[in-house]
């Protein structure tokens, strides 16, 4: 258990967290005439996920930042390639929806909570703030949240330090004090090894990464969250 009256502030990461990664190419497949996208779109839903956190990995080892609206667009040219699907319409089908994710079930509830519990709330993302603004606002959850930060202020991708920074830098908080929610096994380690007492949201069962911090808490979703606190 987290120690009781320690945590003042909860942070989540947002796609893959908050945010269902996988409901754009799965919308789209639901649509008329997409019987090509059908057959494949979890695997393409993977792919377009893994070259997107890879090209974040990369530019933030070679100093060549951009956008994460970009490497979404890059991850999503790769996986597209890939299996075979030549279709400009597709495309920005498939880019148009990725601003409209759908929150996961658990996620409304949760942060009604948390706030009801006296906690700060807010996001920490890759994502770009318009992407966030999108995400957010289709969701319905900007009520419960405190803020929305983005890599942007810092100008280069998670896991860098410069980034769990802006927690503290937002709030005044210690890194003890905060409680980071993530559904990226490395995210979780990383910001554990940065000080953060955190949760990795293990929804597909995978092994804990061995990287220099690990998470404290593994959780299957994020319903339990507020019994930690």
């Amino acid at each position: 258990m987290t120690q009781a009256g320690k945590i003042t502030t909860c942070v989540f990461d947002a796609y893959g967290t908050l945010f269902d990664v996988s409901a754009a190419a799965r919308r789209a497949a639901e649509a008329p005439g997409q019987q090509a996208l059908a057959g494949v779109w979890p695997a393409l839903s993977a792919d377009w996920r893994r070259k997107q956190l890879e090209y974040s990995w990369l530019r933030a080892v070679t100093g060549d930042h951009c956008s994460f609206w970009q490497v979404t667009q890059d991850g999503l040219d790769w996986a597209m390639e890939r299996h075979g699907l030549d279709d400009p319409e597709l495309r920005e089908t498939l880019l148009g929806l990725y601003w409209e994710l759908s929150a996961y079930p658990e996620v409304p509830k949760l942060l009604a909570t948390l706030k009801a519990q006296g906690q700060t709330c807010a996001i920490l993302s890759n994502g770009s703030p318009d992407m966030l603004e999108g995400a957010v606002s289709s969701a319905g959850i900007e009520g419960y949240l405190d803020a929305v930060l983005s890599v942007e202020d810092v100008g280069v991708f998670k896991p860098a330090r410069a980034v769990y920074d802006l927690v503290g830098q937002r709030f005044g908080t210690e890194p003890g004090e905060v409680l980071f929610v993530s559904s990226n096994g490395w995210d979780a380690g990383s910001a554990a090894a940065y000080g953060f007492h955190t949760v990795w949201v293990n929804r597909a069962g995978e092994p804990v990464d061995r990287l220099p911090g690990r998470p404290q808490h593994v959780m299957r979703d994020l319903t339990t969250i507020p019994e930690l606190l």
